[in-house]
């Protein structure tokens, strides 16, 4: 969800259940799936691809299973096979996909990306963390080392070293961007602009850094200038998930309704197993008055995706809008299954409890918001919590 919807939902306020496959029944003999065997790489990721956007992701598995035992040394449709196991939610298959990856190509920084996320599902925070320092650099795995390290009680030492790294090599490129998304993760996007131009000085062209200069000016809410960054990360990467993607937001946030349709089309087509496109093609469809579509995009998106925080934060806030609590609570729930700490979360459930009368619970909600790492979220909290106590009797 991006900057200003967070405020808005927020100061406005001052899942749906998802759809999982029923068993077979007893008995019942489920047919073959029959799929076309392809010859190359490209031709398998995208013929899987393509079942996904079917929403058929049993046979998109299949298809790469199949596909990957017979070319065990091709790492793209391996990756992408651990990634569909990860978003069905099948660990292990996940983690033995991107071992056997890891296996013959040990310094395949993009998969000890994807296992380092495996293990911070799990909960393996010291596996975790020691795949996402792997990953790096070039991949976008510091914000989760930021959160894993504030939950391992130590985000202060790794933030200083961030820093140390950067002060050492100004004329390096990795350590600045580093120190950026550290900052970023923070809520500093005022730092993390800083440090991402200091890196644009020696590498101009760097994806990372145009693109997390985009996202710095989107969450400062400088939206013209979030444009400006992502046409330029998509001028270099022009089949560039995350820049098209992240394009189609900003011209979301500007109410370019019809460009940002365009983009995020784009970025569907590219990617249709990731989230992040059909959570933002939600808030299209919210924006042109369409609330039902909105909430079948975000349920969508959780069905591609069950892990995608942003899509429970906008369905729960969709199915408040409408006085679904039932439903509200549901959603809100879950996401706090996922996102345990994400203080977003906390105060919709808040509101929602607020909303029905339920007071203790919503007070629960509205505190456990007040310990959010986002600044504003623990502000708006606060006040909301301050407004709901009453206050102390005074002594006679």
């Amino acid at each position: 969800m991006r900057k200003s919807l967070r405020l808005a939902i927020l100061a406005a306020l001052a899942a749906a259940v998802l759809p999982f496959a029923a068993p077979a029944a007893r008995g019942e003999v489920n047919p073959p799936i029959v799929v076309h065997m392809p010859s190359e790489p490209s031709a398998a990721m995208l013929q899987a691809r393509g079942f996904v956007a079917e929403g058929n992701l049993g046979k998109a598995i299949r298809l790469l299973a199949l596909y990957v035992a017979a070319h065990p040394d091709q790492s793209g449709p391996a990756r992408l096979l651990g990634d569909l196991y990860y978003r069905q939610g099948d660990f292990p298959h996940a983690e033995a996909a991107y071992k056997a990856i890891l296996a013959r190509h040990p310094n395949d920084r993009e998969t000890h990306n994807r296992l380092g996320s495996v293990y911070a599902t799990e909960n393996r925070i010291d596996a975790a963390i020691r795949e996402f320092d792997l990953s790096l650099p070039g991949t976008d795995s510091v914000p989760d080392l930021v959160h894993l390290h504030e939950r391992k009680g130590d985000l202060a030492e790794y933030v200083f070293e961030a820093k140390r790294e950067a002060a050492a090599d100004p004329a390096d490129p990795n350590a600045q961007i580093q120190l950026a998304q550290v900052y970023r993760a923070l809520y500093r996007p005022d730092l993390a602009i800083v440090y991402f131009k200091r890196a644009m000085d020696n590498a101009p062209n760097s994806l990372l850094a145009l693109n997390g200069l985009g996202l710095s000016y989107l969450d400062e809410m400088e939206y013209a200038k979030a444009v400006g960054y992502f046409k330029r990360c998509r001028a270099q990467a022009p089949r560039g998930y995350s820049c098209i993607v992240n394009l189609g937001a900003a011209y979301l946030e500007e109410n370019r309704l019809d460009k940002a349709e365009a983009a995020l089309v784009a970025a569907h087509d590219l990617r249709p197993e990731r989230p992040e496109a059909l959570v933002n093609f939600g808030y299209l469809a919210d924006s042109r008055g369409d609330w039902r579509r909105a909430i079948r995009y975000y349920v969508e998106a959780l069905t591609v995706y069950p892990y995608s925080v942003d899509a429970y934060i906008d369905l729960g806030w969709e199915y408040q809008q409408h006085k679904l609590y039932a439903l509200a609570e549901s959603a809100l729930l879950k996401g706090l299954a996922v996102a345990p700490d994400d203080g977003r979360l906390h105060f919709l459930l808040g509101q929602a409890y607020a909303d029905q009368g339920k007071v203790a619970l919503a007070l629960s909600e509205f505190k456990a918001a007040t310990s959010s790492a986002d600044p504003d979220v623990r502000r708006i909290a606060q006040a909301r919590l301050a407004r709901m106590q009453p206050l102390p009797a005074k002594k006679p």
